[in-house]
């Protein structure tokens, strides 16, 4: 039986019933956090098939209509559609609305948020939980459980915005996620590390097998290995939520490429003079960062291949 829960919203407005919008309202629901949930999305049909399987209540495809008198507003779109968003939500938001936003870039949200009056209360969240695949029928409520939610609040210091990220926290808690409170910066140069550059690798790989004509594509389908199934899986991942993330985290991920391109070098050296030490211990090293993240909880040691249950590919945002 759930307890009952420390916080409760009486109308939690979705903004994109994508994978993690559906994924949250399916969550709110189930774990009693929000009475109603209202879908806003441009696209009527995702908002009818929402309705339809029971992710939310209500579906608007007018903001102005769909977040009227919500205590909650929640913005579950690509990035790169959030400075818009703010600008309209600014002018139609109930005061004292908190709203948050799952981004999986935390600096161009905060610019985002420049737009926003104080009398309603912007608090950014980056929940690290997705898969590969999209729209309302992929969600699932237990899709945050155990899994970390990381909020950088905005520079405001008035306790209503304090009480404000309290909220936020209560609503990620209650749904079963961790929390941790983080820079904004430190954030995006952390997100491009263990997601960013690995889904550009993925996408990169792709599209070299692709284009190797020596290698046929009906070979590439027929034989492909472990590790080129999990580039193609995570390579399906939305391409307008990514295109969004890397416009908008250039800085850090150029960083983090500049030295991912310096490892790639001394590999290929490495592999070019025969250095067997320098390769076994890389390896050993990735060997260790694994059995890590499976000790902390974040992966299970079961082999992937067939795995039943979604995978946790990256962030819808």
């Amino acid at each position: 039986m759930n307890k009952k829960p420390s916080i409760k919203f009486k109308r939690a407005a979705v903004v994109g019933v994508g994978l993690i919008g559906s994924s949250l309202a399916r969550a709110l629901r189930e774990r009693d956090v929000a009475e109603t949930v209202i879908g806003v999305d441009q696209d009527e049909d995702i908002l009818a098939r929402a309705k339809k399987i029971g992710v939310i209540d209500h579906g608007f495809s007018s903001l102005d209509e769909g977040v009227k008198g919500a205590d909650l507003i929640i913005l579950s779109t690509p990035v790169g559609a959030l400075a818009e968003i703010c600008r309209k939500v600014s002018d139609c938001a109930e005061d004292g609305a908190l709203i948050i936003d799952v981004g999986s870039v935390k600096g161009v949200v905060l610019d985002a948020a420049k737009a926003l009056p104080d009398r309603i209360f912007f608090v950014p969240c980056h929940p690290v939980a997705g898969t590969e695949q999209s729209g309302p029928e992929a969600g699932f409520a237990s899709l945050f459980e155990k899994r970390w939610c990381i909020i950088t609040p905005l520079e405001r210091n008035d306790a209503p915005y304090l009480e404000a990220v309290k909220q936020a926290t209560g609503l990620w808690t209650a749904i079963g996620a961790e929390v941790e409170v983080m820079d904004a910066a430190h954030h995006d140069l952390a997100l491009a590390v263990t997601s960013h550059i690995p889904h550009l690798i993925a996408f990169t790989m792709v599209g070299a097998a692709d284009d190797i004509e020596s290698v046929a594509h009906g070979e590439v389908v027929k034989y492909s290995a472990g590790g080129f199934r999990d580039f193609t899986r995570i390579a399906a991942s939305d391409p307008v939520m990514w295109r969004d993330v890397f416009l908008n985290n250039r800085e850090a991920v150029l960083e983090v490429l500049g030295r991912f391109s310096e490892e790639l070098a001394v590999m290929q050296r490495a592999i070019r003079w025969g250095d067997a030490d320098v390769l076994y211990n890389a390896f050993s090293r990735g060997r260790s960062l694994r059995r890590a993240i499976v000790d902390a909880g974040q992966e299970t040691a079961a082999p992937n291949f067939g795995r039943d249950e979604p995978h946790d590919s990256g962030e819808e945002s």
